[in-house]
């Protein structure tokens, strides 16, 4: 699919390109939601927001090859205000008890990690490692250069390693850890 060509076509109105850019791009979309947001129902509401405001903007979008970082954009501007509005609510229903096989566990450790990261390092770690977008994409959604997205991932990854390390050793120390 020639993406400037479906641009172009659903700014003339063709809904048909357009759904077909959404079908394209559905998959990064819930993976750049999932990193700011919690819940499956709020990131399906961040996309439902985003699919309407890109729909309704769409003439607006002056360079057709930019759609996907566009949109992408538009996407992380409605998680960031579901999770301002979530902020200080607890949805209980959330809360799940891990499974009991290993990769559970290192799920649950590895989201704590980065929960403990500022959250713009833990997004990017998490955009990045767990969601797999590409540095070039993460460099066009914050819209700096790729050189900078490394150097946040490297000062991410050093934080975080530096944070384990210090877990690591309290938990050794506190006698939690069995031999």
């Amino acid at each position: 699919m020639d993406i400037v060509k479906e641009v172009k076509k659903a700014q003339r109105g063709n809904i048909s390109s357009f759904e077909q850019l959404i079908s394209a791009y559905k998959v990064t979309m819930y993976q750049v939601a999932r990193t700011i947001l919690v819940s499956d129902a709020d990131c399906s509401d961040a996309m439902q927001e985003a699919i309407i405001k890109a729909f309704s903007k769409l003439k607006s979008l002056r360079e057709p090859q930019y759609f996907k970082t566009w949109l992408l954009r538009i996407v992380i501007n409605e998680c960031n205000q579901i999770h301002r509005r979530n902020k200080n609510v607890i949805d209980f229903n959330e809360l799940k008890t891990p499974f009991t096989n290993e990769s559970g566990f290192e799920r649950v450790e590895l989201e704590q990690l980065l929960s403990t990261l500022p959250e713009d390092e833990g997004r990017l770690l998490k955009l990045y490692h767990i969601e797999d977008i590409s540095i070039k994409d993460i460099a066009d959604i914050y819209e700096k250069p790729e050189n900078t997205i490394k150097t946040w991932l490297r000062r991410a990854r050093e934080n975080a390693r530096s944070l384990w390390e210090e877990q690591e050793e309290f938990t050794w120390k506190s006698g939690s850890r069995k031999l």
